[in-house]
């Protein structure tokens, strides 16, 4: 890249002011990259992590409270507002690191974090990623599911949303077992609480970037069920690309790092 920008100045295409710019542009930034349900930092977004600290960029792949690394069943034993916590702490670290330019991003679960979080606290962020989001209580079919979240909503009713149990949750349409009380359950799955992504994205206010793998079970859904929610944006972008589910961060990457760009512009 160095070279290009040499021969580009050489050339008289680049003033010196935006030779620095496209040397230092990418270094401002600063990225949340969330895992997915199960998951944990590295797996299917390490590769992108890597791509995004190889332009300079900073990030930090927090370890979520659905992470797989914690164990199973043990997933939802505190509330999904108070899991986005880690974010504010993600930040925080970002910004002692030195970047002024922050991107909340994620896959999967994460990705649902992401517009989560950028819907309730957008001041100072640059914009939000969403890689093959997941995680739909909004669209909840399932009668076990339905039970289970009538349950849930019955104990804290009742008072008794600290009481804990066994859950049923989905991951790309494969039923497991959950572990955690009453009112934590019921933040992740209450079909008009924090997880729902429709209603989220109608609250964006900054560049979102949207991208969903052409062999994502998401994918016939297409943008209007959640990336047409969004507050129109002119660096905004709707990404389709040849992936499933788990490898989209991976081969999202140039798109992920082109568009970090037109937000430095």
């Amino acid at each position: 890249m160095v070279n290009i920008i040499r021969l580009f100045f050489i050339l008289g295409l680049l003033t010196p002011h935006a030779a620095l710019a496209q040397q230092r542009g990418l270094k401002a930034f600063g990225v949340v990259l969330m895992h997915g349900k199960g998951g944990q930092p590295g797996g299917p977004i390490g590769s992108l992590a890597a791509a995004l600290e190889s332009e300079g960029v900073k990030v930090v792949m927090p370890v979520m409270a659905w992470s797989g690394s914690r164990g199973q069943p043990s997933s939802y034993n505190i509330p999904y507002s108070q899991a986005l916590n880690a974010i504010d702490t993600a930040v925080v670290e970002l910004r002692a690191r030195g970047a002024t330019k922050i991107v909340i991003a994620g896959q999967s679960l994460g990705a649902n974090a992401a517009i989560a979080y950028a819907a309730r606290k957008p001041s100072g962020l640059a914009g939000i990623a969403a890689l093959a989001p997941g995680h739909t209580p909004d669209r909840m079919r399932r009668p076990e599911m339905l039970a289970a979240a009538m349950r849930a909503r019955n104990l804290v009713a009742q008072g008794q949303g600290k009481a804990s149990d066994i859950w049923p949750d989905l991951n790309q349409g494969r039923v497991f077992e959950v572990k955690g009380t009453a009112a934590a359950y019921l933040s992740f799955v209450d079909q008009d609480g924090l997880a729902a992504m429709p209603k989220n994205a109608a609250r964006l206010l900054v560049p979102f970037l949207y991208v969903i793998g052409k062999a994502d079970p998401l994918y016939t859904s297409g943008r209007s069920y959640i990336f047409d929610h969004a507050r129109a944006n002119g660096k905004s972008r709707y990404v389709e690309i040849d992936a499933g589910h788990l490898d989209t961060p991976d081969k999202a990457k140039g798109d992920f790092i082109l568009w970090l760009k037109s937000l430095g512009s």
